[in-house]
């Protein structure tokens, strides 16, 4: 017997020792459990970049706003910007991008240009909003998915605990009771990846959504200060 895991594979049966409650546990159910073990790397990985992102991106955004609206040239501003990769510069970028397309020719169609700006200073925003907000689609899906996965893997066990008991033709507690554990165990793991998810889930789409309504404000205003120009 490799002695590295000697302690564990002799352990009690009903410990509760997640690497005896592994070790012991069916090959599926082992599966099942290196699986939801991934997945809740991999949350709390998108958990944390998503949260210093996020926290970066609002404030880069609110520095943004507060020095363009103290700006006396608008254009000036924008090139001294140029290149930023934060949500409201990219916003700035796109409705300056229409406003040059659309103010190029003689006549201008001040409806058109506005109807124009709105459609670019919108469809900026919801771009910046989706990219921020696409990796919350695994945190959905590990929240909903996981417990499910854990619950399979806890049928699997006792069902193998079931099969024990026809194989042996013993209804002891003492055969029954390592199965059952380790099926247990899965579950757990399922709500272990589950729960943090769903909690991060709403509590990024929240600051998203604050930042979605910071950045349709910006637009707004910057779509105003635009339009007052079509009135000179």
């Amino acid at each position: 017997m490799n002695t590295t895991f000697a302690p564990f594979l002799n352990a009690d049966p009903m410990t509760l020792s997640p690497i005896a409650l592994f070790l012991q546990a069916d090959i599926v159910v082992k599966i099942v459990m290196i699986g939801l073990l991934l997945a809740s790397i991999w949350t709390w990985g998108i958990i944390i970049t998503q949260s210093f992102k996020l926290r970066r991106a609002s404030r880069a955004s609110a520095n943004f706003e507060r020095d363009f609206w103290q700006a006396a040239d608008i254009d000036s501003f924008a090139q001294l910007h140029r290149g930023a990769t934060f949500p409201s510069a990219k916003i700035l970028s796109a409705g300056l991008a229409e406003w040059r397309l659309s103010t190029a020719k003689r006549n201008i169609d001040r409806d058109g240009t506005r109807n124009r700006l709105a459609t670019s200073l919108g469809a900026a925003v919801a771009g910046e909003v989706d990219r921020l907000a696409d990796p919350l689609n695994f945190l959905a899906t590990i929240g909903a998915v996981a417990p499910f996965v854990g619950l399979f893997g806890t049928v699997w066990g006792i069902m193998r605990s079931f099969a024990n008991i026809a194989g042996q033709q013993n209804t002891s507690l003492a055969v029954v009771a390592p199965g059952i554990s380790e099926a247990l165990f899965a579950t757990a793991l399922g709500l272990f990846a589950a729960i943090p998810a769903v909690i991060a889930y709403n509590r990024l789409s929240h600051v998203i959504n604050r930042l979605e309504a910071r950045l349709n404000r910006f637009a707004d205003g910057f779509h105003a200060t635009l339009s007052r120009e079509l009135e000179d």
